[in-house]
C-alpha cells in the first residue's frame, strides 16, 4: 500500500468529512498530510446518513456489487490494508 500498487483490481480511497465546516476539512487534509486523497465536504451529512455512520472515524468499504461493509472505530495498518487488498482482488 505504501507506493499506490495493489495486485488485482483498484481502489477508490476517498475522505469524507462530517457534519462539520469546510475550514475544518481542509485543516485536517493538511495536518495529517492526506492531500493526495480526494476529499468530500458532507456538512450536512447526507453521505453519513446514507451509509448509517454516526461517529468518526468509520469507514464504509463499497464492494464492486454494490454490498457495504461499514466499521466504526480506527483500523490500525495491517487491518486497513488487508480489506483494501479483499476489495482490490474482487
Amino acid at each position: 500500500m505504501q507506493d499506490g500498487s495493489l495486485a488485482g483490481g483498484e481502489v477508490e480511497i476517498v475522505g469524507v468529512s462530517g457534519r462539520d465546516e469546510i475550514e475544518a476539512m481542509t485543516d485536517f487534509v493538511s495536518q495529517f498530510d492526506v492531500a493526495h486523497i480526494p476529499h468530500v465536504a458532507d456538512t450536512e451529512g447526507s453521505v453519513w446518513s446514507g451509509f448509517e455512520i454516526i461517529s468518526q472515524p468509520s469507514w464504509a468499504f463499497v464492494n464492486d456489487d454494490g454490498s457495504i461493509e461499514v466499521v466504526v472505530g480506527g483500523l490500525n495498518h495491517d487491518s486497513l490494508r488487508e480489506r483494501i487488498e479483499r476489495l482490490a482482488a474482487t
